[in-house]
């Protein structure tokens, strides 16, 4: 009697990535299943064409099913994807922290709800196009960053827990994108030369301004004032949720030295201004700590750490101030931490683990 292949899940977004992650997947000898995510909302500003999160998405998803013979599901995920990733991005803003949604729609949507559905369709793993390496070692599975580190996607996966890591496929880690490319068009998939995503899928034009006021009420905005850091009154505000850190546009002026957002405080619902120097940031404190690659640390550690994703990584020293908050001290100061943001941090291409920057102990460079 032949065993059965190991069965696998795989999440489809209508992309050249997650399409040729179906074919390498099958190559390796797994029994694939294609399921895309319905994840927008009927009244969805941003059901356009070109997103992930749209008709177009499912339909292209659907063609690359059938072209590599794999059977495909569209899940309707829009009421916990409204719930988990939509609200929580708004009420981020309105708490003067600036989110990350693509970090919680993969913790709690693709490595997460969808795993119910890889149960009920028998599949032993969740796969996805992400650019990042999992490796499933003796002990506990490690994470590390792609080998295309212009697309390397680590960043936003430190979330994730043991069990989802343990389960998880991403075939794409150790290539490249132009050969992710070539692939598909070797395959003759129409997808090979369909432009990347380089936007929030729910997020038109990567204007959040204009989706949080088609998606609050007036009454749910923080008016309030603009400062400088010596208390100075410059001006009013529309609400604290049109304002991050290292921002410049949008401030009153009169100023002879270009002001940036420094801070928010949402007690108040101030937005406190000053100089690029003002931006300069040397020590703060990171919480929710999820140790990926690593059991948590006890004792300080140094490492390499990202405050976001675009950014290069920064040698700092962490220091544990419990099991799930660390304090981070930049060897060089950086510019715009940011409450709200992911930092995630790194020995190598080894993600360590990672946390959700704070506002409490952010401190100005002397």
């Amino acid at each position: 009697m032949t065993s059965r292949k190991q069965r696998v899940l795989l999440g489809m977004s209508g992309g050249v990535d997650s399409s040729v992650a179906g074919h390498l997947l099958r190559e390796q000898g797994y029994d694939v299943v294609g399921v895309t995510m319905k994840v927008w909302p009927q009244d969805c500003i941003t059901r356009a064409e070109d997103k992930c999160c749209g008709p177009q998405a499912v339909a292209d998803a659907r063609g690359v099913a059938h072209a590599l013979g794999i059977p495909h599901y569209v899940v309707d995920e829009a009421d916990q994807f409204e719930k988990l990733v939509i609200d929580y991005f708004s009420s981020e803003y309105q708490a003067g922290r600036t989110p990350n949604p693509c970090v919680m729609c993969n913790e709690k949507l693709k490595f997460g709800n969808l795993w119910r559905k890889a149960e009920a369709l028998d599949c032993d793993f969740i796969a996805t196009g992400h650019y990042a390496i999992i490796e499933d070692q003796a002990d506990r599975a490690v994470l590390r960053k792609g080998i295309d580190q212009r697309k390397d996607q680590s960043y936003f996966l430190f979330s994730l827990q043991q069990p989802q890591l343990r389960r998880a496929l991403t075939p794409l880690g150790k290539m490249s994108k132009p050969e992710i490319r070539a692939i598909a068009r070797k395959l003759g998939l129409k997808v090979a030369d369909k432009a990347d995503s380089q936007e929030i899928c729910f997020v038109p034009g990567q204007d959040y301004k204009a989706f949080l006021r088609s998606h609050l009420p007036e009454s749910e905005f923080h008016r309030g004032g603009v400062y400088d850091l010596n208390g100075r009154f410059l001006g009013r505000h529309d609400g604290i949720e049109m304002f991050t850190i290292g921002q410049r546009k949008g401030l009153p002026g009169g100023s002879a030295r270009p002001r940036y957002v420094v801070d928010l405080d949402p007690e108040t619902n101030r937005v406190i201004v000053g100089s690029v120097e003002d931006l300069l940031v040397e020590e703060f404190e990171i919480d929710r700590v999820n140790w990926v690659s690593r059991v948590a640390a006890d004792d300080p550690i140094e490492a390499t750490i990202k405050i976001r994703y675009n950014h290069r990584g920064t040698p700092a020293t962490l220091t544990p101030l419990s099991r799930n908050r660390l304090c981070v001290r930049l060897h060089e100061a950086q510019k715009a931490i940011t409450p709200g943001q992911a930092a995630v941090f790194y020995d190598n291409d080894l993600v360590l683990g990672g946390g959700w920057i704070c506002r409490q102990a952010a401190a100005v460079a002397a």
